[in-house]
């Protein structure tokens, strides 16, 4: 019986690591501001071009536009990306930004933010 206690408690430590592993960091816009004025950090928009071309999120880092829901998404992203840079991810509303941040967490990615609500959520 001991021996199953102390199982459960190992294997709520692993779902719980790993859950905060691959767990992004969602933010409001006060905070994406702050994060986006400085210049090492990108802005990765995972809309599409079209999206893009209406209209992005523009501040001092740089913004990059990756489609998620191309077939390379994450090899265009580390071709852009280092690994150690902070990376502040949105899409339209929060569905691709949510699975791209996922992406980005398990591919190695550590400092991960997504913006809560996305574009249309964005107030200047």
């Amino acid at each position: 019986m001991d021996c199953l206690k102390h199982f459960k408690t190992w294997w709520v430590l692993l779902v719980v690591s790993q859950t905060c592993l691959f767990a992004q960091v969602n933010i409001n816009n006060v905070r994406f501001k702050q994060l986006m004025s400085d210049s090492n950090n990108i802005v990765l928009d995972v809309r599409t071009p079209e999206e893009f071309a209406e209209g992005f999120i523009a501040g001092i880092a740089n913004t990059v536009n990756v489609n998620f829901f191309t077939s390379d998404f994450l090899a265009r992203v580390e071709d852009r990306i280092r690994k150690d840079q902070k990376v502040l991810v949105y899409c339209a509303a929060g569905g691709r930004s949510s699975m791209a941040c996922k992406a980005l967490k398990k591919a190695g990615y550590k400092k991960v933010y997504e913006l809560d609500g996305g574009y249309n959520g964005w107030e200047e």
